[in-house]
């Protein structure tokens, strides 16, 4: 049953009333992922609204999320299930009888599976959005688990049997592209891709983002932050950044931007000493390098 709206207009309409400006492209994907009943892969670099794209998917259709956060060394008993070991351990303590049959049918009941964020999702009566957030963090072992998970929605527990979906979920990954994915995963998926805003886009973030800035100052921002995107630095400041930057702006007063103030407040936009040193040299508020 679909609960977003009956366009990628719509769509891109209510996705910006939750506060996440959505180009046609991410709004269509997003319709057809809903429609298709397939998963969104949303792949681009730190900080460019990939997780909060999930977050507002979630707010528009009246779903619960649920987050599984990727990480190395992931494995089943974290992202699927496992069992409560301690509580199974009392019910063998308070069993005097030792009726072994039914104490192993007994602990390996639902009442003692710790349901981890793919069974919780599975489990859900309700429709809920599935994050998998940094899918490419993930051993190849792991990525495998969630290949399962996405083409049946099920899980085989030996003890218990399979438990299929009710519903099936709303699944977002993001990938960072720190590692290629497989095929496999890819092919299971439809494809978005969210790169770093043009300054218009950027400008339009702020002023939906960043309570008390004006038109100014949010041109100046994404002007400065597309500037900066263009050197050549270890780390370019993300949309995150460029928002938390603004938002500095207006709590230091200040209301326009000039060099002393860019330079005094760069670290909250570059994260390395090298590339602070770097802007600093090459770079004024008018952009000129």
């Amino acid at each position: 049953m679909s609960l977003l709206p009956e366009d990628p207009a719509e769509v891109g309409r209510r996705l910006g009333e939750a506060g996440y400006l959505a180009d046609q492209r991410i709004a269509q994907v997003v319709f057809l992922a809903d429609r298709l009943n397939k998963p969104i892969l949303v792949e681009g670099p730190a900080g460019v609204g990939k997780t909060e794209l999930a977050k507002a998917l979630a707010t528009i259709s009246g779903r619960r999320l649920i987050r599984l956060q990727c990480y190395e060394g992931l494995d089943e008993s974290k992202a699927l299930y496992e069992w409560n070991y301690k509580k199974q351990l009392l019910r063998i303590q308070a069993d005097a009888d030792h009726d072994w049959a039914q104490l192993e049918h007994d602990i390996f009941s639902e009442e003692f599976l710790l349901a981890r964020p793919l069974l919780e999702a599975i489990q859900a009566r309700e429709p809920v959005v599935l994050l998998i957030d940094e899918v490419d963090r993930v051993e190849v072992e792991t990525e495998a688990l969630l290949l399962e998970i996405l083409s049946d929605f099920q899980v085989s527990i030996p003890e218990l049997g399979t438990i299929r979906a009710h519903t099936q979920p709303l699944v977002v990954l993001t990938s960072n592209n720190t590692r290629e994915l497989s095929e496999a995963l890819k092919r299971r998926c439809l494809f978005l891709h969210i790169g770093y805003p043009d300054p218009t886009r950027e400008q339009a973030i702020l002023l939906a983002r960043v309570e008390g800035i004006g038109e100014h100052l949010a041109a100046q921002v994404a002007r400065v932050v597309r500037s900066l995107r263009d050197l050549e630095l270890k780390k370019a400041p993300s949309v995150s950044e460029s928002i938390d930057w603004a938002r500095t702006l207006i709590a230091l007063g200040y209301t326009d931007v000039d060099d002393p103030i860019l330079a005094d407040t760069l670290h909250v936009l570059l994260k390395y000493q090298a590339d602070i040193e770097k802007a600093q040299k090459q770079l004024t508020v008018s952009g000129q390098r």
